[in-house]
């Protein structure tokens, strides 16, 4: 852990602008993962990341990402393929892909995190892109085109501001309820017995990037369809957000309950 410690304070100096992407949504799901977790994942977890909670370490990848030295992690928060595949041939690709993606770095960090016989750094790092990744792949646009770089190169304007359709789902969506990530955290983290049990059912990362990559295809076809949104487009939308915040935190409680049951 001593090199993100060392991210950390290194990030202190950078614009504030730059800690801002995703904040309330990574540390709202690490709020409801909690919420959801056993006593014993929860000891596990804060004794691995020395007390630290799941909600303070989630924005730490992202942090991350924009020191030199952390570059290669980039491309550790997204899935890129075309649009237009069905489903098996959808988890086909992903699984096809060599290069390091969030699909394939999401199942090597949850073996490192479950691995006694790595170093408490090493496992409380893997932990930590566990927590961020698994909400990374319920976000729909990091399923998105590479060539329009999961839709950051969609421009759109909302509510009069510009913007991009990445941009707009990272956290504009979110800034325009107006709440903290413990507000968030706490609205979001009932979760009907029906749903948590649907939800939890499914374990399959690629399962998870395959709700996403539907969603994203939507979104594409509207963005092209009306690329100047409104006050209108958020409740259109907002179902969609909680849906996606509150799976990957119920599945995130999951991922760890079964790691460290």
């Amino acid at each position: 852990m001593k090199k993100v410690v060392l991210a950390l304070a290194l990030l202190a100096a950078l614009p504030l602008r730059l800690w801002a992407w995703g904040v309330e949504g990574h540390r709202a799901i690490g709020i409801i993962a909690e919420n959801h977790l056993t006593e014993k994942a929860r000891r596990e977890a804060a004794a691995i990341l020395g007390g630290q909670s799941l909600a303070m370490v989630s924005t730490i990848p992202d942090e991350m990402r924009y020191l030199p030295e952390f570059k290669e992690t980039g491309p550790w928060h997204y899935v890129n393929t075309p649009l237009g595949l069905a489903h098996d041939a959808y988890l086909q690709a992903i699984k096809a892909q060599t290069e390091p993606n969030a699909y394939n770095v999401l199942l090597l960090k949850i073996k490192e995190m479950k691995d006694p016989a790595k170093t408490p750094a090493q496992r409380a790092e893997a932990l930590t892109f566990v927590v961020h990744i698994v909400g990374d792949i319920h976000q729909p646009m990091h399923t998105g085109r590479a060539e329009d770089k999961g839709g950051n190169d969609i421009k759109m304007t909302y509510r009069g501001k510009d913007t991009n359709l990445h941009s707009l789902w990272d956290s504009g969506l979110l800034d325009y309820q107006g709440l903290t990530y413990t507000e968030l955290g706490t609205q979001y983290s009932p979760v009907p017995a029906p749903l948590l049990k649907t939800w939890q059912a499914t374990t399959d990362p690629g399962q998870w990037l395959f709700e996403s990559y539907t969603i994203a295809s939507q979104l594409y076809t509207e963005a092209a369809q009306m690329p100047n949104i409104d006050y209108r487009y958020y409740p259109a939308h907002a179902s969609i957000v909680k849906q996606r915040i509150q799976q990957a935190g119920v599945r995130l409680a999951a991922v760890l309950n079964e790691a460290f049951k």
